[in-house]
């Protein structure tokens, strides 16, 4: 059976976003509450699978975000050679999962139907539906798709063994999750079916939200998948930089999600 090394590798951050930012309903004691933004890396028989692709510094400006790392580069330095990734991954088709259109020029896009359905679709007629999108990014992937560069998947699918995708949907129409197996038993990769540890250990959802049923949803399915609860990851907290190590002698924004948590 095939273990995999997870890499998550940050490459933006939005320090002036707030708790009332992040809950459905906001939140009676409001402050500070950072976001980070991070793409993962998946290395294991004898091969690499990236998931989610991010945005570049063009877009940063145009959502206020900070660039830390540019995504190419950050996984340059994580030991990946982006044109030999045949595997991409991306959990969904917001701006800041499905940017940077043409660093993997070899690599097949795994995305859901039901998520390309809903991008293409009448409810990007509506602008509160269509803003965590990006036209440009939506016309990559047409465009990838007809140069028979994307498999679609309708539901849990087996990616390689050992690296499978949930659809669970609320935050957006399509969204999936991954589950990965590692050397500490299974871990899931949330994205943003919970952006922050809090999302989904306290029930709260994301305010950015198709579905709230779905959504909640989600997190039960997210433990029936994960090892513990230790093994979800989040898709946007800053501290999963302080809860995993990085690679002996890397970056500290560069750090491994096989390994057991710092605490």
């Amino acid at each position: 059976m095939s273990e995999y090394e997870i890499l998550a590798v940050r490459y933006a951050h939005n320090a002036e976003r707030r708790i009332s930012e992040n809950f459905l309903g906001g939140d009676a004691h409001d402050g500070p509450m950072p976001m980070d933004f991070f793409v993962w890396v998946l290395k294991g028989d004898g091969q690499t699978i990236i998931v989610d692709t991010g945005f570049d510094v063009d877009m940063a400006k145009r959502r206020a975000r900070t660039i830390t790392r540019p995504v190419a580069e950050g996984l340059k330095i994580a030991g990946v050679d982006l044109a030999g990734v045949k595997d991409v991954v991306l959990t969904h088709m917001h701006y800041d999962h499905a940017g940077n259109h043409e660093i993997f020029p070899n690599a097949r896009y795994h995305i859901q139907d039901r998520e390309m359905e809903y991008c293409t679709g009448r409810c990007m007629c509506h602008s509160s539906l269509r803003h965590p999108f990006e036209a440009d990014d939506v016309t990559a992937m047409v465009r990838k798709l007809f140069q028979g560069r994307v498999k679609f998947h309708n539901g849990p699918s087996e990616i390689a063994d050992g690296v499978s995708v949930h659809l669970v949907g609320g935050h957006s129409r399509g969204l999936q999750f991954v589950r990965v197996r590692t050397r500490r038993g299974w871990v899931v990769l949330a994205s943003d079916a919970s952006h922050y540890y809090a999302n989904f250990e306290q029930y709260r959802p994301f305010p950015v939200v198709v579905d709230v049923s779905e959504t909640l949803e989600g997190y039960d399915a997210m433990r029936r998948q994960a090892s513990s609860l230790a093994h979800i990851v989040p898709g946007h907290d800053p501290l999963v930089l302080q809860r995993y190590p990085a690679q002996p002698g890397g970056p500290a924004d560069i750090i491994r999600l096989d390994a057991e948590p710092l605490k």
